[in-house]
């Protein structure tokens, strides 16, 4: 049916042929998207950003008031991180408010 040729089918050497096809259009597509973005590239990049500094933020914040035994700590999820993705600093100030104000 197929002939081998060093250990691989032709079958073998198409699939990898296809794969290797599939990445290089994946990686046009992606390039081609972000020119077509223009400007809003640079929201994009903030936003990402400022939620992966929040949400270092409110790790860190959460291990020091543990280290000092305080019985708060806010939630690393997919809201939290939209919220300090969106409003930066305020946005993590403004979770451990609502936090603060939960236990009162």
């Amino acid at each position: 049916m197929f002939r081998r040729a060093a250990g691989r089918t032709v079958g073998d050497r198409i699939m990898e042929n296809m794969s290797g096809a599939i990445v290089i259009l994946a990686v046009c597509l992606i390039v081609l998207a972000i020119g077509a973005m223009g400007r809003k590239v640079e929201w994009l990049v903030n936003f990402v950003l400022r939620a992966v500094m929040g949400t270092v933020g409110i790790y860190a914040i959460n291990y020091m008031l543990a280290a000092r035994q305080f019985q708060v700590a806010v939630g690393i999820n997919p809201f939290t991180v939209l919220t300090s993705g969106i409003l930066g600093f305020p946005g993590v100030a403004v979770l451990y408010g609502i936090h603060f104000f939960k236990i009162l």
